[in-house]
């Protein structure tokens, strides 16, 4: 599976502008505010249908204009054309060889995709809520019945915490309606826990054995997954909690308090670890992702990594490359400053590399062996 080409129009900074990808390497290169990122979004809008970054839908039309269209073909047991496009007031459509998408998350998987940003630090030094959208994003890629039961989870519990926040403020107190929403909860809630808890049986080991790959080291990698399901049923849960969300308004326990930790030798690494071993970790981490999915899906995910260069020294670079382009990868799209710093790191592998330098509105393209 590779994308073929992308066409945006109005998207964040871009006017117009083309794309013929390399179907293994692709390396996007010019000034900081060039678009290298914008181009990365687009590839994962998509794929997501949304942004990686946290805006909004009509934050993504370029200044001063009406709309936006993405435009991209992708090849996999035969081509697709996939067509995202908006205005300025209106819903978002998204079409997928000209037929539209009545439910975005039906569309979710059909080009799955991973990126690798500087922002990813926040999966170590971050709280639960970045790790669990982390595996949120991991797991609604690949089965759509976890998308659907997470979808209706987050539904129910925006209503739910609604009234109970409501009925704080009145001074009220409903327990059959809040039962109501507790028993509508139950099967999405157990859903969840059960796909999250035979994901960590497979994930924690591929971390292990990504993180001895990326950093060379001795240390030791656990990671512990931390679920209220762990020890009850969902209805025996909240109903004994049911005065504290009472008390405070809100759900105190369910899926959205999964919690994820992350050890180097028995110690947080949020706090102990040092910030070469939290971009070990965040790598390894991702490198999971991507061999879990590629191992359940049958397709190898898109990787995109943006500004990989950041703060890690070019042996540290070198090694990462070296992993990720000799282990067996699909198509990957690389952004950085300069072409002169990374080419010479990309010779001595055997990877046909397509070079993309952005410069304002107008791409210029060379291929290389």
């Amino acid at each position: 599976m590779h994308l073929q080409r992308l066409t945006l129009h109005n998207f964040k900074s871009y006017e117009q502008a083309s794309f013929d990808f390399s179907s293994q390497l692709n390396v996007i290169h010019g000034l900081n505010g060039a678009g290298k990122t914008n181009l990365l979004d687009a590839i994962y809008m998509l794929s997501m249908t949304k942004s990686f970054f946290s805006i909004t839908d009509q934050q993504l039309i370029r200044a001063a204009t009406s709309f936006f269209r993405l435009e991209g073909s992708l090849m996999k047991t035969k081509e697709h054309l996939i067509v995202a496009k908006l205005q300025r007031g209106k819903k978002k459509i998204l079409e997928v060889d000209g037929h539209p998408c009545d439910k975005f998350s039906d569309h979710i998987g059909f080009m799955p995709c991973i990126m690798i940003a500087p922002d990813d630090i926040l999966l170590v030094n971050g709280g639960n809520t970045d790790r669990r959208r982390f595996i949120d994003g991991t797991l609604s890629q690949i089965y759509p019945g976890y998308l659907n039961a997470l979808l209706q989870y987050n539904r129910l519990l925006r209503q739910r915490n609604a009234l109970l926040k409501s009925l704080l403020e009145q001074g009220k107190k409903n327990d059959d309606l809040v039962e109501v929403y507790s028993q509508k909860m139950q099967e999405p809630a157990q859903s969840i826990h059960q796909y999250r808890k035979e994901f960590f049986q497979v994930f924690g080991p591929l971390v292990n054995k990504a993180y001895e790959e990326v950093s060379n080291a001795h240390e030791s990698i656990t990671l512990s997954f931390h679920a209220d399901l762990d020890d009850s049923d969902y209805l025996t849960m909240v109903q004994s909690s049911a005065a504290r969300d009472r008390m405070s308004g809100r759900t105190s326990k369910g899926p959205h308090k999964d919690k994820l930790e992350l050890k180097i030798d028995g110690k947080a690494a949020r706090t102990f670890g040092s910030q070469g071993q939290k971009k070990s970790l965040v790598f390894a981490l991702k490198l999971a992702q991507y061999q879990w999915m590629s191992s359940i899906s049958g397709f190898q995910p898109i990787l995109l990594l943006d500004d990989i260069f950041d703060k890690l020294d070019l042996n540290r670079v070198a090694h990462l490359l070296q992993i990720v382009i000799k282990s067996n990868f699909g198509q990957i799209f690389i952004t950085d400053t300069q072409k002169d710093r990374i080419e010479p790191l990309l010779k001595s592998l055997d990877v046909t590399t397509r070079y993309i330098e952005i410069i304002g509105k107008k791409p210029e393209t060379d291929e290389s062996e």
